[in-house]
């Protein structure tokens, strides 16, 4: 009878806490931090995807309901951008008016695990803005009307719940008075998106500027575990990124965001209680070899194993003994006699090799060669693998000898390891 204990390492599954990033800011810069996780979901296998943890600000803070139905959030860029240029009524050009005009193109930037340096990409575009218009006179003074929606209105032809193409309004704000007026409109293009002004405008400008944008994030199941960051920079004013026309420049004239894209994996190998212990034997048992004296031609042992996984891994062996340098082996301690261990792996749909070939039976050897890379197509959770242990069938008759009893034994080390 082969005896002998398999102890289990696994490596450490990762853990670790979102954070702030804090960026030397250019002179005159507004510095916005966005943060987004990624945790495994056992109850949404499928779902590779990274969480938005960036708390709302401005519009979608004060309209939740509305920002919800967009599936839309907001940060505020400016609180105070001041009032500045006057307008002139029926202005031909659109940059002499109210305009607006957004980065709303996806742009591309890389952010870098700060432990390792691995790099990722990741897009951003700003898909809307909004934010309160300022007049430097009531808007009832300018027009002559005697009522704020209506005045609203007659100053600009239609009031700012009305967006000129092809910008979209959303929602019905409930902000406006003498001198303001609330507004968002969503940028699917990059395109100008101005208002012409019915009367004149002494001096014009924005109370707060607020933002929406869309991420397109990698894979977070082809990226390690760790803290990713990164850093895009927009110019806005007249002829930049975001473009307010000529009247409006604000006096902080770079926003720049900064990303901190955080990977919490899992890695977790479960064993069944007694499972690090294993015994090979015959199929079917011993009482064929003790009660009929039939050889048995092969020694084995299938051990089960539940498995969760949602980053890349690889595996390879320790062992306590060794001929060939690659496997283990048993040892029998009164002859010294050595019989090499054929160890392998089946695991569970969901995980495959470099190749994307499903992994049967695989073979694991000390040096990691063939198991060096297994990735996640989706998060695993707690499902069944097998280790399969066996004899070499030809190496089984010289471990059996009628009258002598024999003991072999040795210990493997399987080793699951996600640092790749």
């Amino acid at each position: 009878m082969s005896l002998f204990t398999v102890p289990w390492r696994t490596a450490r599954t990762f853990f670790i806490a979102a954070c702030l990033v804090v960026t030397p800011s250019q002179a005159g810069a507004v510095v916005k931090q966005i943060t987004a996780t990624f945790n495994p979901d056992p109850s949404n296998p499928q779902k590779n995807e990274f969480k938005n943890t960036t708390p709302n600000a401005g519009f979608c803070w004060s309209y939740p309901a509305i920002c919800k139905s967009y599936g839309i959030f907001s940060l505020r860029s400016h609180v105070n951008v001041g009032v500045q240029g006057a307008i002139q009524p029926n202005h031909e050009d659109v940059r002499k008016g109210a305009m607006i005009k957004t980065p709303a193109a996806w742009r591309a930037l890389t952010v870098l695990n700060r432990e390792t340096g691995e790099p990722a990409t990741v897009e951003v575009r700003i898909a809307g803005m909004g934010g309160v218009y300022t007049l430097s006179d009531s808007v009832m003074e300018l027009t002559g009307e005697t009522e704020y929606v209506r005045a609203h209105t007659a100053l600009w032809g239609s009031d700012w719940r009305t967006a000129p193409g092809p910008c979209v309004a959303i929602g019905t704000t409930t902000y406006y008075g003498h001198t303001g007026f609330q507004f968002f409109w969503l940028t699917p293009e990059e395109a100008v998106c101005g208002k012409q002004a019915k009367f004149l405008i002494p001096g014009f400008g924005y109370g707060a500027l607020d933002f929406t944008y869309e991420l397109r994030t990698p894979d977070p199941l082809k990226m390690s575990s760790g803290v990713y960051q990164g850093t895009h920079v927009y110019t806005i004013g007249p002829g930049g990124d975001f473009d307010l026309g000529d009247v409006v420049a604000p006096s902080d004239n770079i926003i720049q965001l900064d990303f901190t894209l955080t990977v919490e994996h899992t890695l977790k190998v479960e064993i069944p209680p007694g499972g690090n212990r294993v015994e090979l034997l015959p199929q079917g048992g011993w009482q064929a070899w003790l009660q009929q004296g039939r050889r048995p031609t092969r020694l084995f042992r299938d051990q089960s194993f539940n498995i969760s996984a949602s980053s890349r891994f690889k595996m390879n062996l320790e062992c306590e003994y060794t001929q060939d340098g690659k496997t283990c082996s048993l040892r029998e301690p009164v002859s010294g006699h050595i019989v090499p261990l054929n160890v392998s792996v089946s695991l569970p749909r969901g995980l495959s090799d470099a190749n994307g070939l499903a992994v049967e039976r695989r073979p694991l050897l000390r040096d990691g060669s063939g198991t060096g890379l297994f990735q996640p197509a989706f998060y695993v959770d707690r499902k069944p693998g097998t280790l399969h242990f066996e004899i070499p069938p030809d190496e089984v008759a010289e471990m059996i000898r009628p009258g002598r009893q024999r003991q072999y034994s040795g210990n493997v080390t399987v080793i699951w390891d996600s640092d790749i």
